[in-house]
C-alpha cells in the first residue's frame, strides 16, 4: 500500500512513507536530543542515530576532512607546485570548461595570487577543441611553461600529455581512470584504478583544495605561512554542488563552510553574479545548482569557454560585473537553445521508447553545449540512463546522465574500447563521447546491452520517499529553518519532501513557459502557496490549473520565499494525487 494510499500519483509513481520502525526511532531522537520531531524524522532516514546526531548538525572540516598524503602522487604533486611558486617559474592552468572546471582553476590562480605569482589560465573551446587536453594546446603550453596543471580533464588523455615534453605536467582530476595512466609527473585522482575507491565523491575542486591543504602543510613545516584556504571554499561548494557530487562525508562539511564563507561576500564574481542573477538571500545549495551554475557554465556551452573561470578567478570588481552581465546574456541565450533540443529529442526518444535500458536521441546540428542538460531532462522524465548527441561537421559529440546504481561511465570507456567511438568517459552518474555519425545507432544499442546488463532495462518508475505529511498551517518559516539543520541538501542528500493530503487547490495560474503557480488550503482557513517547475513538460501542469475547488494530496519540498523583505513558506510541488 502506498503512502496515503498512492499506488500511481498523476506522474506514475508509488509514494513511500516512513515505516513503523523509522517513526519509533524518530520519536525516541527528538525525546533524548530535544530536535523537532520533523528534524528527527530526517535524521533517521539518513541513518543517523542517537549518538550521532548532534555531530551530523555540525559538520566539522577539521574532523572529516582526509589526509591529502593518502591519495596517491598527492605529495609529489604538492612538492613541485611549490617549487614552481617558490622559484617563481612559469605556470599554466588547462581547466575544463564546466563549473568544476572553472572552480577548480580559479583556486589555484586564487592561492599563487595570495603568493604572489602569476599564471596562465587555458580553457578548450568546447566545438573547436572538444574535452579535456589537446596535444596542441599542451604542446604549446609547455613550450612557454615550466609546469602544467591538469584540473577537472587529463586522466585519459594519453597522446595529449605525451606532446608536453617540456614541461612537467600535473593532472589533479576525479574522472574514472583507464587501467593505464597517462605521462604526467603526477596523477592525483580519487578514482584511479589503484585508488581505493573511499574518496571517489569527490569532484575535481576538491581534490584541487587537497592539494592546497598539503601545500599549506609542507609550507609551514618550513615555517612559512600560505594563503588562507578557508576562504577559497567557497569555490569547492560550488563545485561539489554543480557537478552534482553527493552531499556526503567530506563533501557535506566543504558545502556547509563553503555557503558559510560565500554569504560573506567577498569573492568578487560570485558576488557580481549573485547580483545580476538577483540573489538577495543568503545562498543555499540551490542557488548553487541552480542559479550561480548554469551562469558559470554557459560560457562554456555557448559562449567563451573561459569566462566562467575567468569569473571565477578575478579580483576586480569591475570585471567581475562586466563578466557576469555577459554570461548571464549567454545563460538566456543557452535556454533558448535548450529549449529547442529539448523539444526534439523528447519526441525522438518517446518515439523510439522510454523503458528502454537506455533512452536517446540525435540530431544534425544539437548544440553540443545543451546536450547534457538536455540529457539530464530525459533522465528524470524515463528514470533511465541517457544520451543525447549532437552532430555538427560529421562528428556527433554526446553527453550522458545516469540514474542510482547504473555506472555509465564504465559502459562508456568500454564502448571506446570496443572501438563503437573515437572517445568517451566520464564517472557513475554523467560521462561524455565522441562518436562517427554512422556508428551511432550501433554504438547506442550496444550501449543499452551494457547497461541492461546492469539492470538498466528493470527499472520502473522512481517510487517517491516521502518524511511525512503537513498540513498548511505547519508549513512555517520555523520548520524550514529547523530542517535546514540537516542540510546541504543535493545529490545524495536529498531535501525532506512532505504530503500534504486531501489539500484543496483555491488557484492556479499558468508561469513563464511551462511552470505552474498555486494556493491550498486545508479548508479551516490555513493556506500554503506552491510552485511546479516544468509542470506543463508532464501531467501535472494540465491536471491542476483545471482543477481549482479539488482537493489533491500534494507532495513536494518546502523552501523559504523573500519578496519586499518578508519571508513566506513555498511548497516546491513535485507531485499529485487526487484524493478519495
Amino acid at each position: 500500500m502506498g503512502f496515503l494510499g498512492v499506488e500511481a500519483s498523476l506522474t506514475g509513481r508509488c509514494w513511500t512513507g516512513p515505516s513503523a520502525e523509522q517513526d519509533r526511532k524518530s520519536e525516541r531522537l527528538a525525546q533524548t536530543t530535544g530536535l523537532p520531531l520533523a528534524l528527527a524524522r530526517i535524521l533517521v532516514r539518513r541513518g543517523v542515530d542517537d549518538a550521532e546526531a548532534l555531530a551530523f548538525l555540525e559538520p566539522s572540516i577539521r574532523d572529516l576532512l582526509p589526509d591529502p598524503r593518502s591519495l596517491r602522487d598527492m605529495q609529489t604533486a604538492a612538492t613541485r607546485f611549490l617549487a614552481a611558486a617558490q622559484n617563481r617559474q612559469k605556470i599554466a592552468v588547462f581547466g575544463d570548461y564546466d563549473v568544476d572546471g572553472g572552480s577548480s582553476s580559479a583556486l589555484l590562480i586564487t592561492w599563487l595570487r595570495g603568493f604572489g605569482l602569476p599564471c596562465t589560465l587555458y580553457i578548450p573551446d568546447r566545438i573547436d577543441e572538444g574535452y579535456g587536453p589537446n596535444p596542441t594546446a599542451m604542446a604549446d603550453l609547455a613550450q612557454q611553461h615550466d609546469l602544467v596543471i591538469c584540473v577537472d580533464c587529463g586522466t585519459l588523455s594519453h597522446d595529449a600529455l605525451a606532446a608536453a615534453t617540456a614541461a612537467d605536467v600535473i593532472v589533479l582530476d576525479h574522472h574514472l581512470g583507464a587501467e593505464t595512466l597517462p605521462p604526467a609527473l603526477a596523477v592525483v585522482n580519487p578514482n584511479r584504478q589503484d585508488e581505493t575507491g573511499d574518496l571517489a565523491h569527490l569532484c575535481a575542486a576538491s581534490v584541487v583544495f587537497l592539494m592546497l591543504v598539503e601545500v599549506n602543510r609542507q609550507l609551514r613545516e618550513a615555517g612559512q605561512k600560505g594563503p588562507d584556504l578557508l576562504a577559497m571554499l567557497d569555490l569547492v561548494a560550488l563545485a561539489t554542488v554543480a557537478d552534482v557530487a553527493p552531499l556526503i562525508g567530506v563533501n557535506r562539511a566543504l558545502v556547509r563552510q563553503g555557503l558559510k564563507v560565500m554569504a560573506g561576500r567577498k569573492r568578487a564574481g560570485l558576488v557580481a553574479l549573485s547580483d545580476v542573477a538577483r540573489l538577495d538571500t543568503a545562498p543555499t545549495s540551490y542557488h548553487l545548482g541552480f542559479v550561480l551554475g548554469p551562469r558559470v557554465n554557459a560560457g562554456g556551452r555557448i559562449g567563451a569557454a573561459d569566462l566562467g573561470a575567468r569569473l571565477l578567478a578575478t579580483d576586480d570588481p569591475n570585471e567581475a560585473a562586466a563578466l557576469a552581465e555577459r554570461l548571464d546574456v549567454l545563460n538566456t541565450q543557452r535556454r533558448d537553445v535548450e529549449a529547442a533540443v529539448r523539444a526534439s529529442a523528447l519526441d525522438q526518444a518517446a518515439d523510439r521508447g522510454l523503458d528502454a535500458p537506455l533512452v536517446w536521441a540525435a540530431g544534425d546540428g544539437w548544440h553540443p553545449g545543451v546536450v547534457g542538460i538536455v540529457a539530464s531532462r530525459l533522465k528524470e522524465i524515463s528514470n533511465r540512463p541517457s544520451i543525447v548527441i549532437g552532430v555538427q561537421d560529421g562528428v556527433g559529440k554526446g553527453s550522458g546522465r545516469s540514474v542510482s546504481g547504473i555506472d555509465l561511465g564504465a559502459a562508456i570507456q568500454r564502448l571506446a574500447s570496443e572501438d563503437l567511438l573515437i572517445k568517451g568517459g566520464g564517472h557513475k552518474m554523467a560521462a561524455g563521447l565522441t562518436v562517427a555519425p554512422d556508428k551511432i545507432p550501433a554504438a547506442m544499442a550496444r550501449l543499452a546491452e551494457l547497461l541492461d546488463m546492469q539492470g538498466a532495462g528493470n527499472l520502473g518508475p522512481r517510487d517517491l520517499k516521502l518524511d511525512g505529511t503537513l498540513m498548511p498551517g505547519a508549513a512555517t518559516v520555523e520548520l524550514v529553518e529547523h530542517l535546514e539543520q540537516a542540510g546541504p541538501f543535493g545529490a545524495g542528500a536529498p531535501a525532506p519532501r512532505f504530503a500534504f493530503p486531501d489539500a484543496q487547490i483555491t488557484f492556479a495560474k499558468p508561469v513563464g513557459e511551462s511552470h505552474l503557480k498555486l494556493s491550498f488550503g486545508d479548508g479551516l482557513g490555513a493556506k500554503c502557496d506552491a510552485i511546479c517547475f516544468g509542470a506543463f513538460d508532464g501531467p501535472l501542469g494540465p491536471e491542476l490549473s483545471a482543477g481549482r475547488g479539488a482537493r489533491y494530496h500534494l507532495a513536494g519540498r518546502l523552501d523559504v520565499n523573500t519578496w519586499g523583505g518578508r519571508q513566506t513558506v513555498q511548497l516546491r510541488l513535485e507531485d499529485a494525487a487526487p484524493a478519495a
